[in-house]
């Protein structure tokens, strides 16, 4: 228990069933979040004939236990809000810019889908880091390369924000089309936090 548990759905479709009488059905772009808290019994399953991709981001939530919950968010209605733009997908509860799925903890997360040559840009806050991943295609993080499922930790500037450039510099067939494709979090600059085993 005890865990902020966010679901991004890349390829196919991800079934969802739990105790608390939840059964649904999420494809491309969508999210479900769940409050693992004091305890849940959940399964997920993919019964579709394609194959299912998607992103599991764990967070720990900023008390613990917490009631379980369940929630989502249908990528088929936000389609055009990820196109060649940065989609505000999750948010902290006590966030003032709310995104359409909320756990419980200061953390905001975004996906966008580009086309090639297409560059969105994110103004990271004050005392802010971020983790972000290449899904699909190719991109350039401030004239950083990262291929398909790179990944890289930035860490913003402890006075004034920072602009994060993103550009699309390679593309591959999607179920959307020709796509680069990426989903970022963001979160309070914590220092000694990230990996340091490279």
């Amino acid at each position: 228990g005890n865990m902020e548990i966010v679901t991004y759905v890349v390829d196919g479709e991800l079934s969802h069933e739990d105790t608390m009488g939840t059964n649904e059905s999420l494809g491309r772009g969508s999210v479900q979040f769940m409050t693992a808290g004091t305890g849940i019994q959940h399964s997920e399953f993919n019964h579709g004939d394609k194959p299912l991709r998607f992103i599991q981001t764990w967070i720990k939530p900023s008390q613990s236990g917490l009631i379980p919950n369940y929630g989502s968010y249908c990528g088929d209605k936000g389609k055009e809000d990820r196109f060649n733009k940065i989609q505000h997908l999750v948010s902290g509860t006590q966030s003032t810019e709310k995104g359409p799925v909320q756990v419980e903890q200061t953390v905001d997360g975004y996906a966008c889908e580009m086309e090639l040559g297409k560059t969105v840009v994110h103004n990271l806050p004050a005392k802010s880091q971020a983790y972000l991943l290449c899904i699909e295609g190719s991109i350039t993080v401030n004239g950083k390369k990262l291929n398909r499922h790179d990944a890289c930790e930035i860490v913003g500037d402890p006075s004034r924000p920072s602009e994060l450039e993103i550009k699309a510099t390679g593309t591959e067939e999607t179920e959307n089309g020709q796509l680069a494709h990426f989903l970022m979090f963001t979160m309070p600059l914590a220092p000694g936090s990230g990996r340091r085993d490279l």
